[in-house]
């Protein structure tokens, strides 16, 4: 029975979602396209109708699951407009967003396997972090100035180096330091941020 192309394209959708998430939780790799597609509710057969390759399907993941991850950081921030870097450190660097593996930042989970794949996937990480620092530097400063831009970097930096290594380890004490540690080294460029900090 022939599917018809509006069925077709919500297959489609489904299928990006289902890999956006497993793909965070299991790597590019970690993955076969048999149990993606049962996990969309298709068969593996239907795959090459919508994607020209497992790659092609990676990076329109990634796009995804970066484009959720800036929409989780809007949200975060526009319900505390008074401080929207302080609001974007907490929901980041907490310990429900570190247990979040297959919703949480892309960047931590498939970072170091996105170094690793073809430029179409690159090119999807490079554009959702283009935009995690557009938006940091608003929050940071003036955004076109060199100064933000270079806040923002460090800032991105720390967070997600702070949440790869809080996931990283078995010991839960020294994975919440890893957090409160960075979370205590951006928050000086937010003062209800390090005002939070400080009362700790």
């Amino acid at each position: 029975m022939r599917v018809s192309r509006v069925q077709a394209e919500k297959n489609r959708q489904a299928v990006i979602d289902v890999a956006s998430r497993l793909f965070r939780e299991h790597g590019f790799d970690g993955i076969g396209l048999k149990d993606l597609m049962e996990n969309a509710g298709l068969t593996q057969g239907a795959f090459y109708k919508q994607f020209a390759s497992k790659d092609d399907l990676a990076a329109q993941a990634s796009a995804r699951a970066l484009e959720s991850a800036t929409r989780r950081w809007s949200a975060a921030a526009e319900a505390n407009p008074k401080d929207p870097l302080g609001a974007a450190i907490a929901f980041y660097l907490s310990t429900g967003h570190r247990e979040e593996r297959g919703d949480g930042c892309p960047v931590v989970a498939l970072g170091s396997d996105a170094a690793r794949q073809g430029e179409d996937v690159k090119a999807s990480f490079e554009a959702g972090i283009q935009k995690y620092l557009e938006m940091l530097g608003h929050w940071v400063g003036q955004p076109d100035a060199e100064d933000s831009a270079d806040k923002a970097m460090a800032v991105l930096s720390t967070m997600v180096g702070a949440m790869v290594l809080s996931r990283a380890i078995n010991n839960k004490r020294l994975s919440k330091r890893f957090l409160q540690a960075a979370a205590k080294s951006v928050m000086g460029l937010s003062t209800g941020a390090a005002q939070k900090g400080q009362r700790r």
